[in-house]
């Protein structure tokens, strides 16, 4: 076994004592551990800042106990030495006997025995804080029997003895002095604890194992990448160079995804490198940089699914605007991980085929979620419609009301009827059109009887201005005829109309002028006869009398032409004409009197010259 084989068994004993004495003490934090071998000792020094003031016989119980859990070959000598960081001397130190069995305390000094270590450990390699061996005296049996076969029990940790080199009387050295510490890094910033308890918990339980299974050291030192060759980075250093050529010829996502279980595969077989191997910080880094490029293929991977999964819920029509816009957000899932590789990764010329399709895809289901958004605000118009008509049709009081409700009714119907079968909202519109075409129909027959009746309505009340105006115009017979057709059409107005109260009012007046232009018309036509038979009576081939026709009388005027006659007729003194003349002024006279009977007027007769000859009054 090689000296550095010595190093990193001892590198391995103080990292064990340090994690115990961070594990168990409350300031263990700020110490520190360096080993070394002298005169077939095992030199363990511990160092502490100023500003610590540790209990010295719990540190080196803590020590003692940690030592004992170790496995030895044979009975050890161990010199454990305190000092404070920055001071060349240790303030004190305890001698124990290492062994199977419990150690043995030798002594313990005092600060004042001021103890000064004689550096023995020099090496080229101190920027990587190794402590180094002295080889001057060393011989073949100073190295560590790790070795075991099937057959033979495995050794334990050994360190073999050297050549003694005082270290009680440090003014009697001529060599150069030793300090452990020389050189080592500063160990006052490490991981979080949380992390160093893991380390502790890691190491020990391998302890355990290596105690309980493999009698010792040799296991740990036979774990992977600690002095064996490191198969594991090995093949994650050939998979990480020949990533980008085995990207490039994919040729399906189930190659991809081989390739992304390798890197996995890689990436957990690195973490079985133990963190006392010198090569655990580049497995690390291996481990993570496999990591991010598995978490990329899946991503990759995850991405390519969704987008089938898109494209195979495309093919069927979607059923609603919300089923839209989740196909919308599964495409944008599709996209956003491929838009992220840029022109620089390995990836890069397999995903552009597959995200530019993606965008494509996107790019008509945004345009078809465009259209399916505006069918859906007609939709949501003619709902807002229909829903103010119900109200509006509900208070409704006259016919411009009622056409209003109509017209709306007309504007969510025709709306609704305009939204295409393609449209996903298709079959919601028809339901609601079976529904509002009713209320279409209903509206527009109200309206429809409304304006029959205000158009009824407004016949009357003309019929009614017509007669009003016959009346002025003394033209009973029209006027009678008005009022009839005005009073009929406010009587055939039903009570189910907007306009039955209004013409309910009119019935009563419209049938007191009716009654008062039928009086009229009876004495017109009573006054027309009597005209009629007073014309006859006064007319003849000599016209006999003219006549007028008041309210309370008739006055008849002799006309000269038939006064003359008469004179005519007596100057001729023929007793036949006289009588003729008096029978016919007699005839004159009586039938006179009859017609101011029967008008119940009386009859003033007047000569041709306006003298009163006769009257008559009506019963008289």
């Amino acid at each position: 076994m090689t000296v550095a084989v010595l190093q990193e068994d001892l590198q391995f004993i103080a990292q064990i004592l340090q994690e115990q004495l961070r594990a168990e003490i409350p300031s263990g934090d700020f110490f520190q551990v360096k080993c070394a071998v002298k005169n077939d000792q095992i030199l363990i020094l511990v160092q502490h800042p100023d500003a610590v003031t540790p209990d010295t016989e719990i540190v080196f119980a803590v020590l003692e106990e940690a030592l004992y859990s170790l496995p030895t070959h044979r009975e050890q000598q161990v010199e454990l030495f305190l000092r404070v960081a920055g001071v060349k001397l240790p303030y004190t130190k305890r001698s124990l006997i290492w062994s199977n069995a419990n150690p043995q305390e030798i002594r313990e000094e005092s600060t004042s025995e001021q103890v000064e270590v004689i550096e023995i450990l020099q090496e080229k390699d101190e920027m990587e804080s190794s402590p180094a061996i002295s080889t001057s005296n060393s011989h073949p049996n100073q190295q560590l029997l790790l070795s075991s076969t099937p057959d033979s029990k495995p050794t334990q940790l050994q360190f073999p003895p050297i050549t003694d080199i005082p270290v009680d009387d440090v003014d009697q050295q001529q060599e150069e002095q030793f300090d452990p510490m020389a050189g080592a890094p500063d160990f006052s910033s490490y991981t979080k604890l949380k992390q160093r308890r893991q380390i502790q918990t890691i190491v020990l339980g391998v302890f355990a194992i290596a105690i309980a299974g493999f009698g010792g050291g040799a296991y740990l030192l036979t774990r992977p990448c600690v002095i064996s060759e490191c198969k594991e980075i090995q093949t994650a250093q050939n998979l990480q160079n020949s990533l980008r050529q085995l990207i490039r010829s994919v040729k399906s996502e189930q190659e991809l995804t081989n390739i992304q279980q390798q890197l996995l595969t890689a990436s957990v077989q690195l973490e079985v490198i133990p963190s006392w191997s010198p090569r655990h910080q580049q497995a690390e880094t291996l481990a993570a940089n496999l990591s991010t490029h598995s978490e990329m293929i899946t991503q990759v991977v995850k991405a390519f699914e969704n987008g089938s999964f898109a494209i195979q819920k495309n093919q069927a029509p979607a059923k609603s605007i919300e089923e839209l816009r989740t196909r919308q957000q599964q495409w944008r899932q599709a996209i956003a991980p491929l838009e992220a590789i840029n022109g620089n990764n390995e990836l890069y010329s397999l995903v552009q085929p597959k995200l530019a399709v993606y965008r494509t895809k996107l790019q008509a289901l945004n345009q078809q979620l465009l259209v399916e958004e505006k069918w859906l605000k007609q939709l949501a118009t003619a709902k807002d419609t229909a829903y103010a008509t119900i109200q509006r049709e509900s208070t409704a009081k006259s016919l411009l009301e009622l056409q209003k409700v109509q017209a709306n009714w007309q504007m969510a119907v025709n709306i609704l009827s305009s939204i295409p079968q393609s449209s996903s909202i298709h079959p919601e519109a028809q339901k609601l059109l079976v529904e509002y075409k009713p209320k279409l129909a209903t509206a527009r027959d109200r309206a429809t009887k409304q304006l029959l009746t205000a158009k009824s309505y407004q016949q009357a009340v003309n019929a009614a201005k017509i007669a009003k105006q016959n009346e002025k115009q003394n033209q009973w017979q029209a006027a009678v005829s008005h009022w009839k057709q005005a009073l009929t059409i406010v009587k055939q107005i039903n009570q189910d109309s907007l306009y039955y109260n209004q013409a309910q009012s009119l019935i009563e007046p419209y049938s007191n002028s009716l009654s008062q232009a039928e009086e009229k018309l009876e004495a017109a036509n009573f006054l027309q006869q009597i005209r009629a038979d007073l014309e006859k009576t006064c007319g003849g081939e000599i016209r006999v009398c003219s006549f007028s026709v008041t309210e309370r009388e008739i006055l008849v005027r002799i006309t000269p032409e038939y006064e003359q006659a008469l004179n005519i007729s007596l100057n001729q003194r023929d007793q036949n004409n006289v009588a003729t003349v008096t029978s016919h002024l007699q005839s004159l006279q009586q039938a006179l009197e009859v017609i101011g009977d029967n008008a119940k007027l009386a009859v003033i007769v007047f000569d041709a010259q306006g003298n009163q000859i006769h009257s008559h009054m009506p019963g008289g």
